[in-house]
């Protein structure tokens, strides 16, 4: 069997507000079926409502601490990146051991996790990170970057309504009308498109912006008024669709092409990323100074490094009137369908590179070779790589 002999090992996720899992009941039994053995850490799903029992009955074995079910683990599932365990006292990492399988969103090329990325390289740990799943037709099953982002742009625009200070939709009142906010969201790929929609479904006046043609195309087809950065497509556009990333050129002027509908929004969602690599910056320290007092910007990219300069990771701050939210776990906050979604994702990559009790992670297969990260003591991620020696030479990435 696929996973014969197996110890697949599912610990608690300790990030700050996250209650996602890693596994289900059902992808448990369905791991077992497979021959896995699947050790689960206790209250791992407490945050989505699943019960220790129905671990249990799913034929997992319960373990009261991360540090014995590292420890025993083939194969750890996690939501997010390894990080300090305050109940442990000891990094994430640290409780690893060599020639172990971690499978993460780990987002290697981000600056703050380069050190994290260095110590699975240290510790001997083959890293598999869920933010690189190439987007073609076989890995559609396996996309939790996809999953996750849908999820993202959805919370992004209730996140920010919240926050904002004034109603989304035009308001008509005996005293006089309330103007619609302004909402410009910055990237219209899976999580931009889905906060366009729920931005129009409140009653936002909504504002797309976007380096590739086709996804503009698609973000108008949805309501938003399309704003051309003026990057031409072929510096725009690389292999499957996705953005490339811009020369220094190019990223001024779409920062450029950008300032107006920033300083006129009430509400920007920023989701411009290039697949593996750091997120640009495209709203700048100015740019927040000319905003209105009382708007709100949710940076979704945070989790590689973040489009707005004053975004701080995993906090909501204020600058100069405007709230900025660096939450780098929106995700987190709607557990139960993320999870429903995400835990299958990690299912179905899972059973893909496994064959015979073991993970060969044939550099042939384009979705293994995508998702390798750390393996035998080297870093193998290309986009890590990259921004790791920008980094080290102090250059922007």
């Amino acid at each position: 069997m696929k996973l014969s002999g197996l110890v697949v090992g599912v610990p608690r996720e300790i990030m700050p507000q996250e209650a996602r899992v890693a596994a289900l009941p059902e992808t448990v039994r369905n791991l077992c079926a497979l021959g896995a053995r699947v050790v689960v850490e206790t209250h791992a799903g407490a945050g989505c409502g699943i019960a220790d029992a129905e671990y249990a009955a799913a034929g997992a074995e319960l373990i009261a601490g991360a540090a014995d079910l590292y420890a025993r683990a083939d194969i750890v599932l996690k939501v997010k990146e390894p990080r300090f365990n305050a109940d442990c006292g000891r990094h994430e990492v640290d409780l690893m051991h060599r020639g172990q399988v971690l499978i993460a969103f780990l987002h290697p090329a981000a600056p703050g996790n380069h050190g994290m990325v260095r110590m699975l390289r240290d510790r001997g740990v083959t890293a598999l990170t869920l933010d690189s799943i190439p987007r073609i037709s076989r890995a559609q099953s396996m996309d939790a970057l996809t999953s996750m982002s849908t999820v993202a742009g959805y919370k992004s625009i209730l996140l920010a309504a919240n926050l904002l200070k004034t109603f989304v939709p035009m308001m008509g009142t005996a005293v006089g009308v309330i103007p619609p906010a302004q909402i410009l969201v910055v990237g219209a790929g899976v999580a931009g498109l889905q906060a366009i929609a729920t931005a129009r479904r409140l009653g936002g006046v909504v504002t797309a912006a976007d380096i590739r043609p086709q996804a503009l195309e698609q973000a108008a087809s949805l309501g938003a008024k399309a704003l051309a950065t003026g990057v031409p497509v072929e510096e725009a556009q690389g292999s499957g669709g996705y953005a490339r990333a811009l020369t220094a050129h190019w990223l001024a002027r779409e920062r450029q092409a950008l300032r107006p509908a920033v300083e006129g929004a009430d509400i920007v969602i920023l989701a411009a990323l290039i697949p593996g690599e750091v997120a640009p910056v495209l709203v700048d320290e100015a740019a927040v100074r000319a905003m209105r007092p009382g708007s709100v910007i949710v940076d979704i990219a945070i989790d590689q490094g973040g489009n707005c300069a004053c975004t701080v990771p995993g906090e909501t701050v204020e600058r100069d009137g405007v709230t900025i939210v660096g939450i780098k776990n929106i995700p987190g906050q709607m557990a139960r369908s993320s999870t429903w979604m995400f835990a299958r994702n990690l299912f179905n990559l899972l059973t893909h590179l496994a064959e015979d009790g073991r993970l060969p992670l044939d550099p042939r297969d384009e979705i293994a070779a995508s998702v390798l990260v750390t393996r035998d003591g080297e870093i193998l991620h290309a986009g890590a790589r990259a921004a790791m020696a920008a980094a080290e030479k102090g250059s922007p990435s």
